[in-house]
């Protein structure tokens, strides 16, 4: 069994989280609702698709906890949601602590090495 942390991603939001970033739009998307939110209309404004398909777009990053919506009157604001983003990074960081110290152990035995000629 593995715990998680409060910080740390389950296996199943790392797929989600790293799924909806996948995509070129949704990255886009995220981008423009972390400077600020936007209402899903003014979404589909800036991309050639149907709004259906902005819709379709936002709730995978929904679902994946990268933005938020709220309605205010008739519109669904969208907002981003730096704690996951914060959390996708911390997972990003670990990894390249993983590699770097793989990489500096490798230096390290060939420092090692003497040289066969």
């Amino acid at each position: 069994m593995v715990v998680h942390t409060q910080n740390e991603l389950t296996d199943a939001e790392v797929d989600r989280i790293f799924h909806a970033l996948a995509d070129a739009t949704r990255r886009d998307i995220v981008r423009r609702t972390l400077v600020g939110e936007a209402s899903v209309s003014r979404l589909a404004d800036s991309y050639d698709m149907s709004f259906a398909a902005v819709q379709k777009h936002v709730a995978v990053l929904e679902g994946a906890g990268l933005v938020t919506k709220h309605r205010q009157g008739r519109e669904r604001l969208v907002r981003g949601n730096p704690d996951t983003i914060a959390r996708a990074q911390h997972l990003l960081d670990e990894f390249e602590l993983l590699w770097r110290s793989r990489v500096e152990r490798l230096d390290a035995l060939l420092a090692e090495d003497p040289d066969p000629s």
